[in-house]
């Protein structure tokens, strides 16, 4: 076994991993950017290392940086987690070729073949694993979407090679939206996997999402853990995941899970992976396969009693499986749900900013996987994510009211986060039914039922009211006769700001800081109308100019935000006075990004 790993991820993931190896007697080595520096995953660690800025393309997306540190610390091994580096085929063979360093993880060669799409498409079908009818080289251009498209019919889907997770992933519901799509899938797949490789493939409208979880050694043993039910997404980001899945009868469910152990055979696979399927009227279509540990690993292990990572290490160090295909027994049902900072109310826009109250729930079946505490900082250079509250139970039905009593007691303050839409689904009927599709939260779920569930349970549901002479309330606890109560102190005087003026109520928002026309473009906000930034992010297009006429709903820039691409557009029609902001600009909530005549 291992002396001591370098985690090269941050945040959950890493800690887990950290954790695993703590069992195991492995001392671990804990990377950092200027950004985590007091992180949850650098406290826990033996050993912590700075590499670089903020940004993740000069911290932990820097492969020469995070090798040297291994070598500086005496690593003997590399945990990446998932996302970042995780399926980075030639990052995973440089550490192979790093002497005294062990890879944890498939080989690069198996990673080359599944971890690119397009080739990962070749293999499967060479197992007869069946796949969705697309492209088996890559896309360069418009003009083939289109011919692509005019073959396939539309809506067909354009994905990053190196993706996952729907990360690089456009939908093109016609030939006008091609190029666009096309860019963007490239941009995104640049951006977040170094890869601007794209490929097409036809989009199914409303399948199901099923994937197997898998573990091989290096001593030909293949296993399957069961399948999980990925299948409630917003813009195509699993937000919620369970096992088993409640969709799949015991053939379709034994037929999907030998496909996926054929598939990984077929390309000489070994450590952990999760083969994906779409399945669509009784008929199931491999999608990609994940070459690393998965988000919703904890599912499988709350239903197999299998630690996944314990067995990712143990194979990696050359030991072999201490179980067989028939010893892994399916008991009791799991659901994860991915605590987010992102607003429900406002199409799941990400929400950074300080915890000021975090309390997790706890007791019998519930579990929180996190590396963040009361005063942290969920800062918006990464994914939004700020733990993961996984809930076991005998049956579906008792582990969604452990999950709904689980959710009501998770106390957090501060950002908006997506535990309201949990709590919503928990009691929606088609979700408690097991039927719905990817596409049902982005279609279905009414726009007006989620503003509701934000008020009602949100961050900031019982706090103040607006500034100005808005009603200001402050809870006290009292007790009368020995009995406590928690009273609400409502208090209508008008809010005095430091000044010593009363606050006006209402802001224009402030210049960014990333761009050298700042102070200009906040006279021309308090002389006309600007729109704002609705959260800190990077700026990664911009697509107006000044003398343009805008009309309501067209797109005028588009800012980068916790992993996402967020469209910004026009409330309405206008002409464009000025743009304070580029490419590449930082800005923060509030920040005027188009200035309208």
């Amino acid at each position: 076994m291992f002396d001591k790993l370098l985690v090269a991820n941050r945040g959950e993931i890493a800690v887990r991993v950290m954790q695993a190896c703590e069992e195991l007697g492995i001392d671990t080595v804990a990377i950092y950017s200027d950004a985590d520096r007091n992180a949850g995953h650098v406290e826990f660690a033996d050993e912590a290392y700075n590499v670089g800025p903020a940004p993740a393309s000069e911290s932990y997306l820097d492969q020469g940086t995070i090798l040297d540190v291994a070598d500086r610390a005496g690593a003997d091994a590399i945990h990446p987690g998932y996302g970042f580096l995780a399926e980075n085929a030639a990052f995973a063979a440089r550490v192979e070729d790093a002497e005294g360093i062990t890879w944890v993880g498939p080989p690069s060669e198996a990673m080359d073949a599944l971890g690119e799409k397009t080739t990962a498409r070749q293999v499967m079908q060479a197992a007869d694993v069946p796949v969705v009818p697309g492209t088996s080289d890559p896309v360069d251009s418009a003009a083939e979407v289109r011919e692509l498209g005019d073959e396939f019919g539309y809506p067909v889907a354009i994905k990053a090679a190196g993706g996952g997770g729907g990360r690089g992933m456009k939908i093109v519901r016609s030939a006008d939206e091609a190029e666009d799509a096309l860019e963007s899938a490239k941009r995104e797949g640049e951006a977040y996997f170094d890869d601007a490789t794209v490929y097409v493939e036809k989009y199914l409208g409303s399948p199901k999402h099923v994937e197997v979880q898998i573990l091989a050694d290096e001593h030909d043993t293949v296993l399957h853990l069961g399948e999980r039910d990925c299948s409630l997404q917003r813009r195509h980001q699993k937000v919620i995941e369970e096992a088993p899945s409640p969709a799949l009868d015991g053939a379709l469910r034994e037929a999907i899970g030998e496909a996926a152990r054929r598939g990984v055979r077929e390309a000489g696979y070994t450590n952990a992976g999760t083969v994906e399927f779409l399945v669509e009227d009784g008929e199931f279509y491999f999608m990609e396969v994940n070459t690393r540990i998965q988000v919703e690993h904890t599912v499988t292990e709350e239903v197999t009693g299998i630690d996944i990572v314990r067995e990712q290490l143990r194979i990696a160090a050359g030991e072999e499986l201490p179980f067989a295909q028939a010893d892994v027994d399916i008991n009791g049902h799991a659901i994860e749900f991915r605590i987010n900072a992102e607003n429900p109310a406002a199409e799941f826009a990400p929400t950074p900013g300080e915890l000021e109250t975090y309390v997790p729930p706890g007791g019998l079946g519930v579990r929180v996987d996190d590396a963040v505490t009361e005063g942290d900082e969920i800062a918006g250079d990464y994914d939004s994510m700020i733990a993961k509250l996984i809930v076991r139970a005998p049956t579906r039905e008792r582990c969604l009211e452990r999950s709904r009593r689980a959710l009501c007691h998770f106390d957090i303050s501060g950002p908006e986060t997506i535990v309201p839409f949990h709590r919503l689904m928990i009691d929606d009927e088609r979700f408690r039914a097991g039927e719905h599709t990817t596409d049902y939260l982005d279609r279905e779920v009414d726009a007006d039922e989620l503003v509701a569930a934000v008020e009602r349970w949100g961050s900031s549901a019982a706090g103040s009211g607006a500034d100005g002479d808005a009603t200001d309330e402050h809870e006290l606890v009292v007790e009368v006769d020995g009995r406590r109560f928690d009273v609400l102190v409502e208090d209508d005087r008008p809010r005095v700001a430091s000044n010593g003026g009363a606050d006006a109520g209402t802001t224009t928002g402030s210049a960014s800081s990333g761009s050298s026309s700042g102070a200009a473009a906040t006279e021309q906000v308090a002389a006309g109308d600007a729109i704002t930034a609705e959260m800190q992010g990077t700026v990664l297009s911009v697509d107006v100019e000044p003398g343009d006429e805008i009309g309501a709903g067209d797109v005028v820039c588009v800012l980068e935000a916790m992993k996402m691409e967020n469209d910004v557009v026009a409330p309405g029609a206008g002409s464009v006075a000025a743009v304070p902001v580029s490419e590449g600009d930082s800005v923060d909530m509030g920040d005027p990004l188009i200035v309208l005549e």
